[in-house]
């Protein structure tokens, strides 16, 4: 069994296509399927089920996939390694984020990465908060960005965020400098779901109860409604990079109201070296940028 059947039976897998995978991996349909067929015969049993719905795993093929990512990254690690030992620095670091942190991080941070190491190439995937923490838990990216606390990944605390309140500029508290927590009580709110947890954890300790009318995935949707007077948001300050004419963002007056960003791990010790660097530029630039 190779290598190259392996790469070709997670990426099969993770696009759900064999025609994507095909494209992806610049290699004929027939050529794909052919290895998937090698892979199973070399198993003994079906990996995938195919139907017009498109591709799932079998039950065993769930099991054996779990090793299979343990293989092509323990793979990616070694080269890695014996690249660095030949005094090259290649590889591949696979990164989840989500909208906010590819907007105001990302940039600065690649930038800053691909100038200092040219020959190491970036794979970024966004999605929610649950998805990065299972594509972490799952192999699928080396490491993840993510709004803390994170249960069942190491981490790596980056920086702490303000919380911010976002009103319509005709809301009757559009004209304050600061908010305390308890004007909105009587508020309709609208939040974000990665810090839905942080902020009810502060309105309990305040022995408030406001109510909460929307939570979202989207920042940007969140905005929207409070555009359209359904509610006022709380949204970290680095959610706020793109407001809108028509509404406001003031900061709430209480030293709890904070957040917490982090990259999150399933083991920061077996990363391979190409995330290493990845993560220790990430925390050099925010050091330089949010001091």
């Amino acid at each position: 069994m190779s290598i190259g059947k392996y790469e070709i039976f997670q990426t099969v897998v993770e696009l759900g296509s064999l025609t994507k995978a095909s494209e992806i991996l610049n290699i004929s349909q027939s050529g794909v399927s052919h290895a998937i067929s090698s892979l199973e015969k070399d198993l003994g049993f079906s990996l995938l089920t195919r139907n017009k719905a498109g591709i799932r795993l079998t039950a065993n093929g769930e099991k054996m996939l779990q090793y299979v990512r343990e293989i092509l990254h323990l793979n990616e690690k070694m080269l890695q390694e014996a690249g660095e030992i030949k005094g090259l620095e290649i590889g591949t670091v696979r990164v989840g984020t989500f909208s906010s942190v590819s907007a105001v991080w990302l940039p600065g941070i690649v930038k800053k990465f691909t100038n200092q190491y040219p020959h190491i190439k970036i794979d970024i995937m966004e999605g929610k908060q649950e998805e990065i923490s299972q594509w972490i838990s799952q192999g699928i990216v080396d490491f993840g960005f993510l709004m803390l606390p994170a249960a069942d990944l190491e981490i790596l605390h980056l920086k702490k965020e303000l919380l911010f309140c976002v009103v319509p500029e005709t809301h009757h508290l559009a004209a304050e400098e600061f908010i305390k927590p308890d004007a909105l009580k009587e508020e309709k709110l609208i939040l974000q779901k990665s810090t839905l947890k942080t902020i009810r954890n502060l309105f309990k300790a305040l022995k408030l109860n406001p109510e909460i009318s929307f939570h979202l995935d989207d920042e940007q949707a969140v905005i929207s409604m409070v555009k359209h007077s359904l509610g006022v948001a709380i949204l970290p300050e680095i959610a706020l990079h793109h407001l809108p004419e028509g509404v406001k963002r003031i900061p709430l007056s209480d030293d709890r109201a904070i957040c917490s960003m982090g990259i999150g791990s399933n083991s920061f010790k077996s990363l391979p070296p190409a995330a290493e660097k990845f993560i220790a530029a990430s925390t050099l630039w925010l050091n330089e940028h949010f001091t």
